[in-house]
């Protein structure tokens, strides 16, 4: 009986935990906060590895502008970040992409890492 009553707690618990959460993340956040995130992820398209937030490249305003037309017509993340890669390539994104050989930029790190902890594992367990 203890186990249950305490169970129910934990339960109440996790949903006011939930409840509040939700009501202090609203879903929809601001065309000015959307903005500013997707100008984070796109790379200026002339210049070295900034993105169009942090440029004040004539091609970056460019971008800029067209970003903040995209959201202010409802686009999604998505759709936004689809065209620009359709109309600058896949190397306009400051992130590499999730798909194809892409992933093996993320796979190659974590797998050096794996082997280089397995392998002071190892030699520390000869000693």
């Amino acid at each position: 009986m203890k186990l249950l009553r305490s169970f129910s707690l934990w339960c109440a618990a996790l949903l006011v935990v939930a409840a509040l959460s939700i009501a202090l993340n609203p879903h929809r956040s601001s065309a000015s906060s959307r903005i500013t995130h997707l100008e984070s992820l796109v790379r200026c398209p002339s210049c070295l590895d900034l993105s169009v937030g942090e440029s004040n490249a004539t091609s970056a305003l460019a971008v800029r502008h067209e970003i903040a037309t995209k959201v202010h017509e409802g686009q999604s993340d998505n759709q936004i970040l689809t065209s620009l890669e359709s109309v600058y390539g896949t190397s306009i994104l400051l992130s590499p992409p999730t798909s194809g050989v892409g992933v093996l930029l993320w796979i190659v790190p974590v797998l050096v890492v794996v082997l280089l902890v397995a392998s002071a594992i190892r030699l520390t367990r000869r000693r």
